[in-house]
């Protein structure tokens, strides 16, 4: 067993965390990630409603007694969301761990403070990182532009990211973009973090809420199957390649296109019915990074975290006899 810092402020048995992603972060996955001993978070806007997500977090609580956490990522949308709601209702009912996204966190804080939750903030940038850290939540996780999802526009990797980080934060750090196995892990702690983020690498596993057609093309796909969409809108975001999103990236090279004009193949609703339930590969835009390159098989959650940290602790033995030889 791997103790880090990380596993003794959180109370978590292995250094891994399966962070929030939008229509996944369900009880079906996030209940086997707690139960293997890993951290994972149930995602509050993928209930439509403040009373829907205190039902998820019964129903994941009835499958695990374990730990585990809430996603509560804060952007601006169209329809107003009731984030103060959502935010009660994860107080509510008992949840200790939080992983805040998207806006400055700073108006939750107190709240979660007086409650006894813990907050870890995800952050693109060492400078967002910094000031999350002053604001007082408990860990940073930092996403390098490996990762799925919005990457900012630094485009830092994590071999950078990681270690500039962990020089000036004086909080647990989670890295975050490309991490997939037991190597990773290792380099990971090696740079100075103390656990791993994994999004793409959770999804290709058996208990995962998606059609057997998305786990499989994660299989399938290497690691330069991916498409950066959005930049040109400040909002760069690392999507799979498909060809939705090489259509996206084709609008969005033209000049003088905004993003209505794309914004039907980049609908989210889209890609929640067409590809994630119905599997139809090509008809949506979904998220995967490059770690799809590391990723060869579907296991079961509670098989995939014992293979890493069983080959993460071989990868740590074998350095050690040939340190010691």
């Amino acid at each position: 067993m791997l103790t880090t810092e990380f596993t003794e402020v959180f109370g978590i048995d292995h250094p891994i965390v399966c962070g929030g992603m939008t229509a996944i972060g369900t009880a079906e996955l996030i209940a086997p990630v707690a139960n293997a001993g890993a951290l994972g978070f149930l995602t509050a806007l993928t209930q439509p409603t403040p009373e829907a997500l205190t039902k998820e977090i019964q129903r994941c609580r009835d499958l695990t007694d374990k730990p585990f956490g809430v996603n509560l990522t804060i952007l601006p949308t169209i329809s107003p969301v009731p984030y103060d709601e959502y935010r009660d209702a994860i107080i509510e009912s008992g949840v200790k761990i939080v992983e805040t996204a998207g806006s400055n966190p700073a108006p939750h804080l107190p709240a979660f403070k007086a409650a006894g939750v813990k907050v870890i903030h995800k952050a693109v940038a060492v400078r967002h990182a910094l000031k999350a850290q002053s604001l007082g939540v408990n860990a940073i996780s930092i996403d390098g532009y490996e990762c799925a999802g919005h990457p900012g526009n630094d485009d830092i990797g994590g071999l950078i990211l990681i270690p500039v980080a962990a020089s000036r934060l004086n909080i647990p750090i989670i890295a975050s973009g490309g991490f997939a196995d037991g190597a990773g892990l290792v380099a990971a702690l090696a740079l100075g973090a103390s656990a791993i983020n994994m999004g793409t690498r959770f999804v290709a596993t058996q208990e995962a809420p998606v059609h057997q057609n998305v786990k499989q093309q994660i299989v399938d796909n290497d690691e330069r199957a991916t498409q950066i969409v959005f930049r040109k809108w400040g909002n760069t975001a690392r999507v799979a390649l498909n060809e939705v999103s090489a259509e996206i990236a084709r609008i969005e090279a033209q000049q003088g296109t905004t993003f209505e004009d794309v914004a039907v193949l980049a609908a989210g609703a889209r890609a929640r019915t067409n590809v994630l339930t119905e599997g139809r590969m090509n008809d949506g835009m979904w998220w995967a990074s490059q770690a799809q390159g590391l990723i060869n098989d579907i296991p079961t959650v509670g098989e995939l975290v014992e293979k890493i940290m069983a080959d993460a602790e071989a990868v740590i033995r074998a350095n050690h006899a040939a340190l010691s030889n």
